[in-house]
């Protein structure tokens, strides 16, 4: 394999990800030799795009707890050696990303080590710049650069880059950014006692053995708020006691549990680095996907009356109404993944129209006045400042979501697309899938639609949806049914089966 190609298997979206360390079932892909040349191509991407000379560039590492993160930290460090270099630590990546806009950073740059949610043995590197997340273009741009100066080096080893002998200075920005988080709370509750506005909260935090157990010692606890019955907030690259994903049902579950046996007012969950969140309300009630839409949704039309709304192409009917029946907001359903939502949000109000939040059912959420960055902990404290405020009215942050309705019954099937050329092939299935239901008198095709296709469907008195888009980055054909009664999912999945029957390539 040249080492080009070595490089741009790594790309996914906007990001680098691979195999940190090789399993029976993948061999390595991603090693430190490899992260350090990225690394010095993302140096002189900053160097190009600021028109500053390497040497005069501030540019911060940080990673989560992964077991890979300490030998890709040094092969970064190596790889940036040119410029200042700042090393944040343990970390999450809001943080990562406020560090090009707090004063006190003031960084030109900065990376984040981090495979998000994914297994122990993956890693990856995410790049923020002055303007936020970059772009797949940019790392386009980046992968560019690193293959140009290892143009000369192609075989199946690489050496690694020329180090200058520059040590990273230290840089404590879980302080800075834990100071950042404390004010935004206290001028937001302006509590009688303004130093601890969450006395008298009981609030419990699962980091899921992230790099996020801080939010609840350094922020929450340093507020008032109890913090007992907390779990899992030391760092453990191993994941032991479930995966750190608040979309995972065993996620979920364990912070509910912690919730119900410790009595407490509210529970926050974060992943691996911190950039999603969801909650769960004192009874247990969990409150993710659509619901946490819904929640924050309605924090905003308070604070932002006429906002537009935007949310992945996966969000329920019932939230569409809910949100511009209930709460006289706009909501656009645009395209999966956070930074197509985030970026659509940014386009908005660019036009003019304003839009205050972009959330993928992820958890992936970004608020307008928090630099569109999705930060689990920023969520986290709209949620947590709103339920203090409600205390102090007699309220709960269930009164915000008493009129959402949820569907009766929700349903995805991935088929896995068994052909060297899957794109084309996923594409005529989905334009023949808009043939199909288009001369179907129980479907209707669905307008205005950003991602695949989507119908709506009346069958015996069960209405519902359907969904058919291509995944992301991967050979799949993701399904997703959401039906109003139980029952109805398999209605329209029968209804569909001569459809599916057309395509050999297609497999469950």
């Amino acid at each position: 394999m040249t080492t080009e190609k070595r490089f741009r298997r790594l790309q996914n979206g906007n990001d680098i990800r691979g195999a940190a360390i090789a399993t029976e079932k993948e061999a390595q892909t991603l090693t430190p030799e490899l992260a350090a040349w990225i690394a010095r191509g993302f140096a002189r991407f900053l160097s190009e795009t600021t028109g500053k000379p390497a040497e005069a560039l501030r540019i911060g590492l940080g990673h989560d707890s992964r077991i890979t993160a300490d030998a890709l930290m040094q092969a970064c460090a190596i790889g940036l050696s040119e410029a200042q270099v700042f090393d944040c630590g343990l970390i999450t990546t809001p943080a990562m990303f406020q560090s090009v806009i707090l004063p006190e950073s003031d960084f030109d740059g900065s990376i984040m080590i981090t495979a998000s949610h994914l297994p122990f043995n993956r890693n990856g590197l995410k790049f923020f710049t002055k303007q936020g997340a970059i772009a797949h273009e940019d790392l386009d741009r980046i992968l560019d650069y690193t293959i140009e100066l290892t143009a000369s080096l192609d075989g199946d080893s690489l050496p690694w880059p020329e180090n200058y002998g520059k040590t990273p200075q230290p840089f404590d920005l879980k302080g800075l950014y834990s100071a950042y988080m404390r004010n935004i709370i206290c001028t937001n509750v302006a509590a009688e006692d303004y130093e601890h506005p969450l006395k008298g909260l009981h609030i419990v935090v699962d980091s899921g053995n992230g790099a996020s157990g801080f939010f609840a010692t350094e922020i929450l606890e340093a507020l008032g708020a109890d913090i007992s019955g907390s779990q899992f907030l030391d760092p453990d690259g191993t994941f032991p006691n479930h995966i750190p994903n608040p979309e995972a049902e065993a996620a979920m579950q364990a912070i509910r549990q912690a919730v119900l046996n410790a009595h407490a007012d509210l529970g926050v969950i974060f992943d691996c680095d911190g950039d999603r969140g969801a909650v769960v309300f004192a009874d247990g009630t969990e409150v993710n996907r659509n619901t946490l839409i819904a929640l924050l949704s309605a924090i905003v039309a308070e604070e932002a009356p006429d906002s537009w709304i935007v949310t992945d192409s996966v969000t329920s009917d019932e939230l569409a109404d809910f949100l511009e029946n209930d709460l006289h907001l706009h909501h656009l359903r645009y395209r999966r993944g956070y930074k197509n939502v985030i970026d659509r949000g940014v386009q908005l109000n660019a036009e003019g129209k304003r839009c205050e939040l972009a959330i993928e059912t992820s958890g992936h959420g970004a608020f307008k006045e928090n630099h569109f960055s999705d930060d689990g902990a920023y969520i986290a404290v709209k949620i947590i400042c709103r339920m203090a405020r409600l205390r102090a009215e007699g309220r709960n942050l269930e009164d915000l979501i008493q009129n959402l309705k949820q569907p009766a019954e929700a349903r995805e099937v991935r088929f896995s697309i068994q052909t060297e050329d899957f794109a084309s092939y996923g594409q005529q299935v989905l334009a023949d899938f808009q043939q199909f239901c288009a001369a179907e008198p129980s479907f209707q095709i669905v307008t205005p639609n950003y991602e695949g296709v989507r119908i709506s469907f009346d069958l015996d008195g069960a209405h519902g949806w359907v969904l058919v888009r291509m995944s992301l980055h991967d050979p799949v054909l993701p399904v997703n049914l959401e039906s109003s009664v139980p029952g109805g999912c398999n209605l329209v999945w029968e209804k569909l089966m001569p459809f599916w029957n057309r395509y050999d390539k297609l497999h469950v």
